[in-house]
């Protein structure tokens, strides 16, 4: 393991303590404990336990679904896992009526189970970039437009405008039950994934030598769908959909992993909660008069960055 991933180890602390203290949590302790007691763990603890949680779960999952894929622009988001999970829980909200962090997780993992399942039926196990891209921008497009289809046909008329803040992702007035509710399934999942780092390592050989070596790639390969699906899927249904951090925690992480796809699940989860912790700052921070959804923060972010990778990609075939 490379020394470069224990230097993660502190960086995601230093990141979760900032993100507990900053800003003027220190200014306010002096002035009223019992206040201060109050808003560390009803509001800071918990935003910033989901901000590395979910960050962590979305790195992961990157990772290993871009191992699994064999393809640097597979994440969460652009295969339309995220996208599917947003629709389940839509749908066990607003139509179903069941707004129980317990069912909302169960509808959300449905959705995102659904939509890898939808993924690797169309574009098969080892896509190419342009199958993957257009079959996962398409499962994507049909769960948003699925997603809106649903809050329209809801009960509330106002049920858009209310799932709006969530749809784009947020972190803002979640509980420390909320929290576990998305903490515990991540962190689950997060050491599963580490668990299957050889398997995944052995597909860069080609599912027929991973075979012989003794890996079962169709097992291999159920464990990430459903792991995928569970973590993002819980996480989804208490922050919403935040997208990118799944594609630029892994590419980075590879880096520190020399070529090893299996072995950039740990630095990728690490990576990630620090972005997300990191994105969660700004938009606290920001002086804009209002709070930002975090997912714009990280679309902001991510799509220039996921623009220059395609570039870069066709680049290097071009040469």
């Amino acid at each position: 393991m490379s020394r470069g991933i224990f230097i993660l180890f502190p960086l995601a602390a230093a990141a979760f303590f900032v993100s507990l203290l900053l800003p003027s949590l220190g200014a306010l302790m002096e002035r009223d404990t019992a206040l201060f007691t109050a808003i560390f763990v009803e509001l800071r603890l918990p935003r910033a336990l989901l901000a590395l949680a979910y960050g962590a779960m979305l790195g992961a999952s990157g990772a290993a679904i871009q191992a699994l894929f064999a393809n640097p622009l597979a994440s969460p988001d652009l295969t339309g896992t995220t996208s599917g999970a947003a629709l389940g829980a839509v749908v066990t909200a607003y139509l179903f009526g069941f707004t129980a962090p317990l069912a909302l997780s169960a509808g959300s993992v449905i959705g995102a189970l659904g939509a890898l399942s939808l993924l690797l039926a169309l574009a098969g196990p080892r896509a190419e970039t342009a199958t993957l891209l257009l079959s996962g921008l398409a499962i994507s497009a049909l769960a948003g437009a699925l997603t809106t289809l649903a809050l329209a046909l809801a009960p509330s008329p106002f049920a858009f405008y209310d799932a709006y803040d969530w749809l784009m992702g947020s972190l803002i007035d979640r509980s420390l039950s909320q929290a576990a509710f998305a903490c515990a399934p991540a962190l689950t999942c997060i050491l599963l994934l580490m668990r299957l780092a050889p398997a995944l390592d052995s597909l860069t050989l080609g599912e027929e030598v991973a075979e012989a070596i003794g890996y079962d790639v169709g097992r291999t390969r159920l464990w990430v769908v459903c792991l995928t699906a569970l973590g993002v899927g819980a996480c989804v249904a208490i922050c919403g959909a935040i997208g990118f951090v799944g594609l630029i925690a892994p590419i980075f992480s590879r880096r520190l992993t020399r070529g090893h796809p299996g072995r950039a699940i740990l630095p990728a989860a690490l990576i990630g909660g620090i972005l997300l912790l990191t994105a969660d700052l700004v938009v606290r921070t920001a002086p804009l008069g209002r709070t930002l959804p975090i997912g714009v923060v990280t679309a902001l972010l991510g799509a220039p960055f996921f623009l220059w990778l395609v570039g870069h990609m066709r680049w290097k075939l071009g040469r």
